[in-house]
């Protein structure tokens, strides 16, 4: 195996000679792909060459940053502890190589006695000599000798997301950033844990990886019972201690996800349990869009769970034909497996959407959704997500009274969950509990920072300070909804009503023809039922329909 491999982008191949012809030149074996010799398999011998090398010497420049074959080969050096990076051309490095020392090389032009290069060369060996060639990392799987970790049994309703946070890499050499490494992963994966889109591998299982190379990340992973895979490193830059992590899907290696986080050391204290809850809302949210993704691009046999996560998916995109594929795939979990708790309480909240914003008062459905209301309750009593769909539908179904103690169950069990604050947060909204509600708006944006859906907690939000006579704060909460999404129907409807309370009577018809455009189909009576159901039980419903009406008929004497 060689002593060197060489990784860069095929644009800059005179530049890699020069770095390959320098390294042979110091008696140092080199591997590079024009090595390759005809008939060959080019992935197999890469790979080989790539795992073989004792040390891998990346080359950045704006080409390189940009292609994933050299990212992937600097992320399995990185692993390995055998990447040595240096920059050829300025550019900015790849997120999670920013805190990775590398040779500042852009001038060199093979210049032997240059005194950069005598460093990169040194640098080089002292990797070199930390790799012993009977330190290399294993290719097949372990021997029996090596503690072994039983793959989970896979749940009865189908296989959920599962996630091993792998230790941390100090950047920084100082012995007090070991201490925040191992910490910072065992409070990441406990904010995980509280989380409720994915089975996060317990610190215990990984904490043999925390010195040496790693394994094979597919074997690891089989081993462990995962599908992704997150590393992360942590290192000083000036004042500030900055962390960086991505998530890898095990099976490919390929990288989904990477992020940059940075706080202030003086305030690090104080700010450190922000830091995790930033990652963890991140990286919980965006496992959970790639298993929906992957569910999505499914065609058939598919499992309880995988019909679930698409009614999920469509639930999310909040059209009125999304909801109703929502509760078509909720009803076919159902039928899947009827002791699914969560397969119950979505069925239960896609109909109770359905119900709230185009049907009718109608006893006959209500009682039909408490039905999986009370069947979900009965299964999983103890799932914040069932927990937090079922509050949902409560209130959606004008039960807030109801809604309240699982929303408030859901948020002990997980107190980061974003759907679990705005079910509370509507709850509490309904019976007029209106700083209750903010408060829990304010958690769910916390929770879920740059949701799509959070449009909706704006709108909810509005008629919060509409309760509450803060026409201001209303008027802005509705702008934010509609500059989210801006076929928000509901947002501009608000916007009407507090325009023409405020005394903005132009703008308060031209908001309410673009309500009655986006919406040709909704008349007075439904828009009136809705807003009744949305200010229940406020005096301030009364004035707001007359508004409503007022701006109705106005626009059909223009018509």
């Amino acid at each position: 195996m060689p002593d060197v491999f060489l990784s860069y982008n095929r644009n800059d191949q005179a530049t890699a000679r020069l770095y390959a012809e320098a390294l042979e030149a110091e008696g140092l074996s080199v591997w590079w792909d024009v090595t390759l010799r005809s008939g060959e398999a080019y992935d197999e011998v890469t790979e080989a060459a790539l795992r073989g090398a004792r040390a891998v010497v990346v080359l950045w420049s704006p080409r390189s940053t940009g292609s994933r074959w050299v990212r992937a080969e600097a992320t399995l050096a990185d692993r390995n502890r055998t990447l040595v990076p240096a920059m050829i051309e300025p550019c900015e490095r790849p997120i999670m190589f920013e805190l990775t020392q590398t040779a500042e090389l852009s001038h060199w032009r093979g210049d032997v006695d240059d005194p950069a290069w005598q460093a990169f060369v040194r640098d080089v060996r002292g990797v070199l000599a930390r790799q012993a060639p009977d330190g290399l990392l294993p290719l097949v799987e372990q021997t029996s000798t090596s503690p072994q970790i039983a793959a989970p049994a896979r749940d009865q309703h189908g296989e959920a997301p599962s996630l091993a946070v792998l230790p941390f890499t100090n950047r920084s050499g100082l012995p007090e950033d070991d201490v925040f490494a191992i910490g910072m992963v065992e409070d990441l994966i406990d904010a995980l844990s509280q989380g409720v889109n994915l089975r996060v591998i317990a610190s215990s299982a990984t904490a043999r990886f925390r010195t040496g190379g790693l394994p094979d990340l597919e074997i690891m992973a089989r081993h462990l019972g995962v599908r992704y895979v997150m590393e992360g490193n942590v290192r000083r830059a000036g004042e500030d201690l900055r962390v960086t992590a991505q998530l890898v899907e095990a099976a490919s290696g390929a990288i989904l996800w990477t992020q940059k986080f940075e706080r202030p050391l003086p305030e690090l204290a104080a700010l450190q349990e922000e830091l995790v809850l930033d990652l963890a809302a991140h990286l919980d949210s965006q496992v959970h869009r790639m298993e929906m993704e992957r569910v999505l691009r499914k065609p058939a046999n598919l499992t309880a769970w995988e019909c679930v996560t698409r009614a999920i998916a469509a639930y999310r995109q909040i059209t009125p034909q999304s909801v109703v594929q929502a509760m078509t795939e909720a009803q076919r979990a159902v039928e899947l497996s009827p002791e699914y708790g969560l397969a119950h309480a979505m069925l239960a909240d896609a109909k109770a959407t359905v119900y709230m914003w185009t049907t009718p008062d109608s006893a006959d459905a209500i009682r039909g959704i408490r039905e999986h209301i009370e069947r979900a309750l009965a299964l999983e009593p103890d799932s914040a997500m069932v927990l937090a769909h079922v509050a949902e539908a409560f209130n959606y179904i004008g039960q807030p009274q109801d809604a309240i103690r699982p929303a408030e169950r859901a948020i002990q069990l997980s107190p980061n969950f974003g759907l679990a604050h705005y079910s509370c947060g509507v709850g509490c909204l309904l019976l007029d509990r209106i700083d209750d509600a903010l408060a829990h708006f304010d958690a769910e944006l916390k929770a879920a920072p740059g949701s799509h859906t959070l449009f909706a907690s704006y709108i909810w939000r509005g008629a919060a300070h509409v309760r509450g006579g803060d026409w201001d704060a209303a008027a802005r909460a509705y702008a934010q909804a509609t500059q989210i999404n801006p076929g928000a129907t509901s947002g501009y409807l608000g916007e009407a009503f507090v325009a023409a309370r405020t005394g903005s009577d132009d703008e308060a018809r031209a908001l309410m023809i673009r309500v009655r455009q986006l919406e040709p189909k909704m008349s007075l009576a439904d828009w009136e039922r809705i807003i009744r159901r949305g200010l229940a039980g406020n005096p301030v419903g009364d004035a707001v329909i007359q508004h409503i009406r007022d701006l109705w008929k106005q626009g059909e004497e223009t018509r």
